[in-house]
């Protein structure tokens, strides 16, 4: 058929070469077969009822009011477009097939249209390779459909000529028959034998033309293959050129990486003398006063209401802080742990999400000098930590008593004068700390900061 044989559409092994090299284009959503947008629209429709309202985009809640078994045909559409536009649907649908239907992700499967489906929605870089896959079958289904409605189209032209002749092979001998002792009725069976051949040239050449038409069509698919073919072999040319760009890439990084150390290296041996030189000021200088090492517990140590064995370190380096709510001296900043996770990476589990946060703060008062604690619901945490990162003290609530509660107990234990900074987007909490002389920032501007250190 016309167009077949202007996409080229790569076999299996061309699937499996540009899987291993990490190839491939952006998916034209817009050119999905459609028995691929029927599998992603079915996919996205049963996820619906299991999803929270906020995943569910707005055009796609007139289709929730659909009935189930007709969410996928009716609102095609829609939820293809929603699966291309946004992000956090698709990813809802990928976290439905994971716990409902984890064979409708699985990229391995025999079915090419499980893969292509599984492929689009994972985004992974084989996904254009079985989006033209599915394609290129799904115009050979129609070529052969074709094909074999031309074929029967032949048989039945063929049929009727059969007929035609035996009724023509009639009309001669009923003519015969008749011969000269009714001209009339001659007459009209000559009339009608005229016609008959006329329909039956009409039926051969209706013949010959489906013949040309199926000849013309395996030519082309012919073509087609020969197409594939050639685009196979330049796309794996170009994978082992690739392939040579990156290995020379990853010596170059290695040598950087390396010179990096040695720069490293030095500058940690001058800091270390720096770092000796001031202890030793400063222990001069303590001793001459006589002052404390500061070493003590903080307001934060003495909290009630906090699990047993609660991580904490206590240790804050004195570092010149770097922006203008850190600069204060002897700042405290307190974060509503969960509430920032789940404004930053909520697609995380949350003992993932505890850690990067964890780890991000230790980075932040590593620069700043500030005392840094945050607080975390002690409900769902089986296991509490002993301990947290350096310079972080890491706080659960205990069962039964909300994190909320803690940060307030905490600010209200810091005395007055102290400058205190709470990290919530929590509207009650912002207002209840500002009440106590707290500052308070969203959980936005925190993870801005955060990703700034």
């Amino acid at each position: 058929m016309p167009g077949s044989a202007d996409r080229p559409i790569p076999d299996e092994s061309a699937v499996d070469s540009a899987q291993q090299n990490g190839g491939g284009s952006p998916i034209d959503w817009e050119a999905l077969p459609g028995p691929l947008r029927l599998r992603l629209a079915e996919l996205a429709a049963d996820a619906l009822d299991a999803m929270r309202p906020s995943d569910v985009p707005a055009q796609l809640r007139p289709v929730c009011r659909f009935a189930p078994a007709k969410r996928a045909k009716l609102g095609q559409p829609a939820l293809i477009a929603a699966l291309r536009d946004s992000g956090v649907f698709r990813t809802a649908v990928v976290d439905w097939c994971h716990h409902h239907r984890p064979a409708a992700l699985a990229l391995d499967d025999g079915d090419p249209m499980v893969v292509a489906a599984a492929a689009v929605l994972l985004g992974s870089p084989i996904a254009p390779h079985y989006v033209e896959l599915i394609g290129f079958r799904a115009e050979q289904g129609q070529l052969r459909t074709e094909r074999d409605s031309a074929t029967a189209r032949a048989e039945r032209l063929t049929a009727e000529i059969a007929r035609l002749r035996r009724e023509l092979g009639e009309a001669r001998q009923a003519a015969d028959r008749v011969g000269d002792e009714n001209s009339a009725e001659a007459d009209r069976l000559r009339k009608r034998l005229r016609e008959q051949g006329a329909r039956l040239k009409e039926a051969k050449d209706a013949a010959k033309h489906a013949r040309g038409e199926l000849e013309q069509g395996r030519a082309e698919r012919t073509k087609a293959i020969e197409e594939i073919a050639a685009e196979r072999d330049r796309e794996r040319a170009r994978a082992v050129e690739e392939r040579r760009r990156a290995d020379r890439a990853s010596a170059e990084v290695e040598v950087a990486r390396q010179s990096a150390r040695e720069a490293r290296q030095g500058d940690e041996v001058r800091l270390a003398l720096l770092l000796e030189t001031l202890e030793g000021a400063v222990g001069g200088l303590r001793r001459e006063f006589g002052a404390s090492s500061g070493s003590g517990p903080r307001p934060a140590d003495v909290v009630q209401r906090v699990r047993a064995h609660s991580g904490s370190t206590g240790e804050v380096p004195d570092v010149a802080a770097l922006d203008r709510l850190l600069a204060l001296p002897a700042v405290h900043l307190i974060v509503d742990g969960y509430n920032v996770t789940k404004t930053g990476y909520p697609e995380l589990p949350l003992s993932d999400q505890r850690d990067r946060l964890a780890h991000q703060l230790a980075a932040l008062a590593a620069r700043t000098g500030a005392e840094v604690t945050v607080v975390f619901d002690g409900a769902d945490v089986l296991a509490v930590p002993t301990a947290g990162p350096r310079g972080v003290r890491v706080l659960f609530s205990e069962p039964g008593v909300q994190a909320d509660d803690v940060i307030r107990d905490l600010v209200s234990a810091e005395p007055k004068g102290r400058q205190v900074v709470v990290a919530t987007s929590d509207r009650a909490v912002a207002t209840s700390v500002r009440r106590r002389g707290a500052y308070a920032v969203s959980s936005a501007m925190l993870l801005a900061r955060l990703n700034r250190v």
